[in-house]
């Protein structure tokens, strides 16, 4: 049997102003996400990006080429009734931030590290009063409570849509602190990828790349550049 799929039915998509916030409509209807919730955003740049993305299919609708209604429509049926659980959950990666496992050797491996990490670290103590302490191997050790306190006040800030690209720029990456870098805007999400690849850089300058991993790795770094693409949006930049 042929699976069914959903056709372009619609004329134009067009933005208005809705429920405190912005939505899309399908020749004046409104968009709802795949649970049948209003699909309502933020802030008009990001409806505005959403309905371009209703805008360019043709034919067949492919949820795959649009990305920010995918993002938009987590924020909504995810994050929102799991806000608490989703900030939980981010927060905890300060306790085993990237930044902070450095290795023990061959040396200019852990000069690479300390030159990279380090003045993230720095910008983290002096933006939120959050210092993290580098630990050298893989045992875990705990961080201190009150430089934690202050990165979860820092996370919990943000509102759902945030949360939702927040997210990925955290589990991207492996680390809060870029995670808060690239939506404070300290960072790029093109470097803080290039921050949080040192080590796999290392290797491959070793042994050689692996095609797999590189492939894998291209289609996580352009997840992460969406993130950035998200967070702004749900600024309204």
């Amino acid at each position: 049997m042929t699976e069914w799929k959903a056709k372009r039915f619609w004329k134009e998509a067009t933005v208005e102003e809705a429920d405190g916030g912005f939505r899309v409509l399908l020749d004046g209807r409104g968009v709802s996400t795949p649970g049948k919730l209003p699909l309502v955003m933020p802030t008009r740049a990001m409806a505005e990006a959403v309905a371009a993305e209703w805008d360019a299919q043709e034919g067949v609708i492919d949820p795959l080429s649009m990305p920010v209604t995918r993002s938009a429509n987590s924020a909504i049926e995810r994050v929102v009734p799991q806000f608490d659980d989703v900030a939980d959950m981010l927060i905890g990666y300060a306790e085993t931030d990237l930044l902070c496992y450095r290795a023990e050797g061959p040396a200019e491996l852990v000069q690479r590290q300390a030159a990279a990490w380090d003045p993230m670290l720095d910008w983290a103590d002096e933006t939120f009063e959050a210092r993290l302490e580098p630990r050298t191997g893989v045992m875990w050790v705990s961080q201190p409570a009150e430089a934690i306190e202050k990165l979860a006040h820092a996370t919990r800030a943000v509102g759902p849509f945030e949360m939702t690209a927040l997210h990925d720029l955290v589990t991207l990456t492996g680390s809060l602190v870029l995670g808060l870098a690239v939506a404070r805007r300290r960072i790029s999400a093109k470097e803080a990828w290039r921050l949080s690849r040192i080590d796999e850089s290392w290797q491959i300058e070793q042994w050689g790349a692996d095609e797999e991993a590189e492939e894998a790795a291209a289609l996580k770094e352009a997840q992460l550049l969406h993130a950035e693409r998200f967070w702004e949006a749900s600024q309204g930049g």
